[in-house]
Protein backbone atom coordinates (compact mmCIF):
# COMPACT_ATOMS: atom_id res chain seq x y z
CA UNK A 1 0.00 0.00 0.00
CA UNK A 2 3.11 2.06 0.53
CA UNK A 3 4.49 2.17 -3.04
CA UNK A 4 7.09 4.75 -3.84
CA UNK A 5 6.11 7.53 -5.79
CA UNK A 6 7.28 6.93 -9.24
CA UNK A 7 10.55 8.96 -10.67
CA UNK A 8 10.07 12.42 -12.03
CA UNK A 9 10.83 13.06 -16.07
CA UNK A 10 14.20 13.25 -16.90
CA UNK A 11 14.48 17.54 -17.96
CA UNK A 12 15.06 18.51 -21.19
CA UNK A 13 17.62 18.43 -23.63
CA UNK A 14 20.45 20.61 -22.97
CA UNK A 15 21.01 23.28 -25.62
CA UNK A 16 19.13 25.95 -27.37
CA UNK A 17 15.41 25.75 -27.94
CA UNK A 18 14.95 27.44 -31.37
CA UNK A 19 11.41 26.07 -31.81
CA UNK A 20 9.70 29.38 -32.41
CA UNK A 21 11.72 30.65 -34.49
CA UNK A 22 12.15 27.63 -37.06
CA UNK A 23 8.20 27.69 -37.14
CA UNK A 24 7.68 31.53 -37.54
CA UNK A 25 10.75 31.79 -40.22
CA UNK A 26 8.81 28.70 -41.69
CA UNK A 27 5.44 30.53 -41.95
CA UNK A 28 6.39 33.53 -42.76
CA UNK A 29 8.85 32.53 -45.50
CA UNK A 30 6.47 29.76 -46.60
CA UNK A 31 3.68 32.45 -47.61
CA UNK A 32 5.55 35.03 -48.81
CA UNK A 33 8.55 33.37 -51.22
CA UNK A 34 9.60 29.95 -50.77
CA UNK A 35 7.29 27.21 -49.86
CA UNK A 36 10.57 25.08 -49.76
CA UNK A 37 12.51 26.83 -46.93
CA UNK A 38 8.98 26.68 -45.33
CA UNK A 39 8.70 22.98 -46.15
CA UNK A 40 12.52 22.45 -44.25
CA UNK A 41 11.87 25.33 -41.62
CA UNK A 42 8.58 23.27 -40.83
CA UNK A 43 10.71 20.11 -40.29
CA UNK A 44 13.22 22.16 -38.57
CA UNK A 45 10.56 23.31 -35.37
CA UNK A 46 8.66 20.15 -35.36
CA UNK A 47 12.21 18.21 -34.48
CA UNK A 48 13.07 20.32 -32.17
CA UNK A 49 9.66 20.52 -30.24
CA UNK A 50 10.01 16.91 -30.13
CA UNK A 51 13.13 17.07 -28.81
CA UNK A 52 12.18 19.65 -25.88
CA UNK A 53 8.95 18.42 -25.13
CA UNK A 54 6.43 21.64 -26.79
CA UNK A 55 3.97 21.48 -28.88
CA UNK A 56 4.93 20.83 -32.76
CA UNK A 57 2.30 23.16 -34.04
CA UNK A 58 4.11 25.80 -35.96
CA UNK A 59 5.92 23.39 -37.34
CA UNK A 60 3.22 21.93 -39.10
CA UNK A 61 1.86 25.34 -39.77
CA UNK A 62 4.84 26.36 -41.55
CA UNK A 63 4.86 23.11 -43.58
CA UNK A 64 1.46 23.82 -44.99
CA UNK A 65 2.10 27.09 -45.29
CA UNK A 66 5.10 25.67 -48.15
CA UNK A 67 3.11 23.36 -49.42
CA UNK A 68 -0.14 26.00 -50.09
CA UNK A 69 2.96 28.04 -51.69
CA UNK A 70 4.14 25.73 -54.21
CA UNK A 71 0.72 24.37 -54.78
CA UNK A 72 -0.66 27.95 -55.62
CA UNK A 73 2.89 28.86 -57.74
CA UNK A 74 2.29 25.59 -59.84
CA UNK A 75 -1.43 26.54 -60.80
CA UNK A 76 0.04 30.29 -61.59
CA UNK A 77 2.44 29.32 -64.24
CA UNK A 78 0.26 26.60 -65.57
CA UNK A 79 -2.36 29.07 -66.11
CA UNK A 80 0.08 31.09 -67.80
CA UNK A 81 -0.67 34.19 -66.17
CA UNK A 82 2.39 34.51 -63.96
CA UNK A 83 3.71 37.46 -65.79
CA UNK A 84 0.43 39.00 -67.29
CA UNK A 85 -1.98 39.10 -64.73
CA UNK A 86 -6.01 39.48 -65.69
CA UNK A 87 -6.38 43.37 -64.46
CA UNK A 88 -3.69 43.93 -67.20
CA UNK A 89 -5.10 42.35 -69.92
Amino acid sequence: MNAPYPPPPPPPAAGRDRTTLWGVLGIVLGLICCGILGIVFGYLSIRDARRFGKSPLLGWLAIAAGVLNIIISLIVRARGSYYYPYWYR
